[in-house]
């Protein structure tokens, strides 16, 4: 009791304050709460419930709301005696906390589960019997920062019976008195004041935290936007009035780097995932149903711009003018841009009305901050670099303000997201660095199926409706065809009905623009010029949306990138996505030639050049800007036209064809030598990746230039096996939708002949990145043990390979054999780790060596190329030394290998030249299982 209110009474003079030093003082045997309404330098509500002895108390500057959609913030202050929850009167001039005091509301707290844990761990459900509060409550801990004594906490009314809309009813308003005196706070008490002359004692701590109310409280109360005029020149304060940040180059968090502010900037983008991750190393935040708008401020200049590259600074000129006020000498801010509804949820089809009436009730949420005061953030945590933000907005007025976190379960703040109506939430490894691209680093979570559509039609409205009936949508399929998807006919409003007529009767056209015209729809046929988000409850077994929504139309999406959304699966372990390159400091910008192949058409109004204009001409797609950042890769073979580059082959990571062919264009002379002399085994995506795979090895109807066919008594009854032999047959097989290259273990001279044996550690369930090392490590240490000498690359899905490259003397069923001993010795070695049989059960908790890759016509995935899983991951030869610092078997993708691809040196260097025999080994490995 005695250590619980030390704070408490270290910060004040018993011999001057009328406050109680800390006698208890119990109504009964339930737990007390009380709220105190407190005229110190700021009126607030002092909230604090009896627990363990004490009161735990938070400051809630604008007291509590009965509305469940507004969310008070409630700053965690220090614990205070039982005998103050019937304390009134006014606390003298400078003591802390100076002036008066009331008690606006007293009674008793039900809590849901044990109490103490729940305040531990920063979520505390409960039911308040109060005269003026009832009902269920909760109180959610935030992310704060670490230097943050005091914690930023949510006071959020649950929705029963007791809840009430503000817009109806505001409870500190209606019932302002004391409960025990009936009487109000005095605000302006002189004796709350300093004397003349005099400052108020008041520890840091409490300075901070009273800082910390004033700053958050603007940032957390989404749900009460300021009645804001727009900005104007003259109702502006002068940029030298502006508030100057004061954080010095010395106090950035670790991990910033100097570096010129750069021209353009590739947003990171998150991806849709269809469950809640495992692990405590995500943050949360509500998603927003507005623009994405990117901000770049330097000497005074204040651009906003859109995901796609756009200047939107002229329709945010007030959002642009409190950005300049913050005074801000230079940084990029990443945010977005939404108009809050009545019940403080954003608004899409309000976003859009509002750029028609000037702009005044638009707010911009900024949520992350790549560049500040000539440093590059990108790669510092993302929780270092929140927590500066936040320090940084810290004085902005309702139009600017902080993106709040919250620390609690995420499926629980997803449910509480969908009750609220919501669109869903945004997860965010605590740890991971600023990625330009989709990552897995950042999620969406959705409440319900939501995804743009192209508009190809419309129906005539039927009855009283103007304007129109439906809207026939659309989505492009894996050629690049538009499929009729279904129709929309709520959501709308009558303004909204004509203004869609009005833009829809300029692009009618005779043609259905539908690939199959649908029998069910009738209707008038438009040019599939515009995009239109809709929300829906789910897919039909036919491709058709059902219980469509409209909310408003988009012009930051090219309609030839509509596809298919497809949630893929939660991200796995705490180790953050890798960084793509360019992001990793200097002064390059996102899309210069350290820029990742995610730097998008969005950082810049120009499509990025290749060599074949057929490329160039398309729409760019969201990595087009890499190509010439990487310099300058082979030419685009004559014979070769790549058609539908837009479109995405990789739902996960927003990779397109495009992408797919610009890496291979650039992995060209890493990839040909493990290609050239062998036969190949193409698998093909022609849906993309999350489509059906083609496994092909024949010939067949593969149409691909240069292809090489082998004779057909290499591989009887069967038509011709192929080689990859030529940069053109490689480029023109990415054409073809082939992502993944395999090759067998021989020669196509001496196909009879293995050349190298392979061992494909594959992980079971459960198995870390760590364990996988220590397998790979054990295997090559016994086959140093027997006179082998392997090499190791990543497989760019799960798991490792290791390699061991031989003289081709020996027949298949010799090496499939050997390679078999080997399996079974390790696994008698490690045998809680490493497993000789397959099978899901075999694997689970542990790793399969497969052995079964030596068998003929077995292939594995050749070094240098892509994989067909999500994120595209690539294979790449490494240094052993190298495995303790990657982190994943993917660890390398298309878009981030490209440094690796122009590295001067190479880990497989002396590969060609080792070539062993395996009589030695095959004694030695015979003694070793004897011994």
């Amino acid at each position: 009791m005695a250590d619980a209110l030390t704070t408490y009474r270290q910060k004040r003079d018993f011999a001057i304050t009328p406050e109680p030093r800390g006698a208890t003082a119990k109504r009964g045997d339930a737990l007390t709460f009380v709220i105190q309404k407190h005229a110190a330098r700021s009126l607030h509500y002092d909230f604090r419930l009896e627990l363990d002895g004490t009161l735990k108390s938070w400051a809630v500057p604008k007291g509590p709301s009965l509305d469940p959609s507004q969310k008070r913030m409630a700053v965690h202050v220090e614990d205070h005696p039982l005998a103050y929850g019937s304390f009134e009167g006014t606390i003298p001039a400078n003591q802390y906390g100076a002036g008066d005091v009331i008690v606006w509301d007293r009674g008793t707290w039900h809590p849901e589960g044990d109490p103490a844990a729940g305040y531990r761990a920063g979520k505390m459900k409960f039911r308040l019997d109060g005269e003026k509060l009832h009902g269920t409550w909760m109180l959610v801990r935030m992310h704060g920062r670490d230097s943050e004594r005091q914690e930023p906490w949510l006071l959020i009314k649950d929705r029963d019976e007791a809840a009430r809309p503000a817009a109806e009813y505001s409870v500190v308003d209606a019932l302002p008195n004391s409960v025990l005196s009936k009487r109000a706070v005095v605000e302006a008490s002189k004796a709350a004041r300093p004397a003349a002359g005099k400052k108020a004692a008041q520890p840091a701590t409490a300075k901070k935290a009273a800082s910390a109310t004033r700053s958050k409280e603007a940032t957390a109360e989404r749900a009460e936007p300021a009645a804001t005029e727009p900005a104007s020149k003259s109702k502006r304060p002068s940029r030298a009035a502006a508030k100057k940040t004061s954080i010095a180059a010395s106090d950035l968090p670790p991990g910033a780097v100097k570096a010129a502010l750069p021209d353009t900037l590739a947003p990171e983008l998150a991806t849709l995932v269809a469950d809640v991750p495992a692990g405590d190393d995500w943050a949360y935040e509500i998603k927003f149903d507005g623009y994405r708008v990117l901000a770049r401020i330097e000497r005074g200049e204040v651009r906003l711009l859109t995901r796609n590259g756009n200047d939107w600074t002229a329709k945010l000129k007030g959002i642009a003018a409190e950005i300049d006020r913050l005074g801000m000498d230079s940084a990029w801010l990443d945010g977005e841009i939404v108009v809050l509804g009545e019940h403080g949820a954003s608004d899409f089809a309000a976003l859009q009305n509002a750029f028609d009436a000037g702009g005044a009730q638009i707010r911009y949420f900024a949520f992350d901050l790549p560049f500040y005061a000539g440093h590059d953030l990108r790669q510092v945590p993302l929780g270092e670099r929140r927590a500066l933000l936040g320090s940084l907005l810290a004085d902005a007025d309702g139009i600017v303000r902080f993106s709040q976190d919250f620390e609690s379960d995420a499926s629980e703040i997803l449910r509480n997201a969908c009750r609220l109506h919501l669109e869903g939430v945004i997860g965010k490894r605590l740890g991971s660095a600023y990625v330009a691209g989709r990552t897995r680093d950042w999620i969406k979570l959705k409440c319900t199926l939501r995804q743009e559509f192209v508009i190809g039609g419309y129906t005539e409205p039927q009855g009283s409706r103007t304007g129109l009936g439906a809207l026939l949508l659309g989505i492009h399929d894996e050629r690049g065809r538009l499929r009729y998807a279904g129709n929309v006919g709520t959501g709308f409003d009558v303004k909204t009905l004509g203004a869609l007529r009005k833009q829809l009767t300029k692009l009618e056209t005779k043609h259905a623009p539908f690939v199959e015209k649908p029998r069910e729809a009738r209707g008038t046929w438009v040019e599939p010029k515009l995009v239109a988000e809709i929300s829906f409850s789910e897919w039909t077994r036919d491709g058709k949306v059902r219980h469509a929504v409209f909310h408003g139309l988009r012009s930051d999406r090219p309609p030839t990138a509509i596809t298919r959304g497809v949630a893929a699966p939660a991200p796995r372990g705490s180790a953050p996505e890798q960084p793509a390159a360019g992001a990793n400091g200097g002064s390059e910008t996102t899309a210069s030639k350290k820029g990742s192949a995610s730097a998008t058409a969005a950082t810049t109004n120009t499509p990025a050049k290749t060599a074949k204009a057929d490329i160039a001409d398309k729409p760019a797609s969201p990595k087009a800007s890499t190509t010439k950042a990487r310099g300058k890769p082979p030419v685009l073979p004559a014979s070769v036209k790549v058609t539908h580059p837009e479109r995405v082959i990789d739902a996960k990571s927003g990779h397109t064809k495009r992408d797919l062919v610009d890496y291979y264009l650039h992995a060209a002379r890493r990839i040909q030598p493990h290609l050239q002399g062998r036969p190949v085994a193409l698998v093909r995506a022609p849906a993309g990746i999350g489509g059906h795979l083609f496994f092909q090895k024949h010939s067949g109807s593969l149409h691909i230039d240069d292809l090489v066919e082998l004779p057909v008594a290499l591989d009887p009854e069967h038509p011709p096996l192929v080689e990859i032999d030529s940069f053109t047959a490689l480029i023109s097989a990415a054409q073809m939708n082939v992502v993944e290259f395999h090759t067998w273990n021989a020669l196509s001279r001496a196909i009879e002949k293995p050349d190298r044996m392979t061992f494909d550690l594959d992980p079971g369930d459960g198995v870390g990145w760590p364990a996988m090392v220590a397998a790979a490590r054990l295997t090559r240490a016994l086959l140093d043990e027997i006179g082998l000498r392997a090499f190791v690359k990543t497989s760019g899905g799960k798991g490792l390979h290791v390699v061991v490259p031989l003289a081709p003397r020996e027949g298949w069923d010799d090496v499939k054999d050997f390679s078999r001993e080997v399996v079974e010795r390790l696994a008698t070695l490690a045998p809680d780790q490493l497993v000789a049989k397959s099978g899901p059960k075999n694997r689970v908790g542990r790793i399969f060596v497969d052995y079964l890759r030596n068998g003929r016509g077995a292939t594995t995935a050749a070094a240098y190329s892509a994989r067909a899983r999500a994120g595209l991951g690539v294979s790449i030869p490494c240094d052993w030394d190298e495995l303790d610092g990657l982190t994943g078997g993917d660890h390398w993708t298309i878009a981030n290998a490209h440094e690796r691809l122009e590295a001067a040196t190479d880990p497989w260097a002396d590969y060609a030249r080792c070539r062993q025999a395996l009589g030695a080994a095959r004694k030695a490995l015979r003694r070793a299982v004897a011994a």
